[in-house]
């Protein structure tokens, strides 16, 4: 069964910057699919980024150029680094982690993970 925790949230002007972290445990794949998701009140949740064991990244067009997610192995997390934030990047942040062919295809935007964190909260203020 994996375990998820994410950190790093807070609150920050626009234009700040933030890094989110999450650790993983107990999911003994080799192979996967890590991904970022948020969901801000009242709406539904959304996908941020996703990152496969390969090191292949995709991101939503919203946060394309502004936000970056990567891993270390070693550490067993997965980072997602903001800069730019605006506002609108307000929510709660979670992680997910599943199968590796979720990351094909931009399947990983619907969300649809087995394991996911309990979540960071990030607010942007203007």
């Amino acid at each position: 069964q994996a375990q998820l925790v994410e950190s790093g949230g807070g609150s920050v002007q626009a234009g700040g910057s933030l890094r989110l972290s999450c650790t993983a445990s107990g999911y003994t794949y080799n192979t996967y699919c890590m991904a970022w998701f948020r969901q801000a009140p009242g709406e539904e949740r959304e996908g941020v980024a996703a990152i496969d064991s390969d090191g292949t990244t995709d991101y939503a067009e919203a946060v394309e150029g502004r936000f970056t997610i990567s891993q270390d192995n070693v550490k067993h997390t997965l980072y997602l680094e903001m800069t730019g934030l605006k506002p609108e990047d307000t929510g709660m942040y979670s992680c997910a982690v599943d199968v590796k062919s979720l990351c094909y295809g931009y399947q990983w935007y619907r969300g649809i993970f087995n394991f996911r964190g309990q979540g960071t909260q990030v607010t942007v203020s203007s």
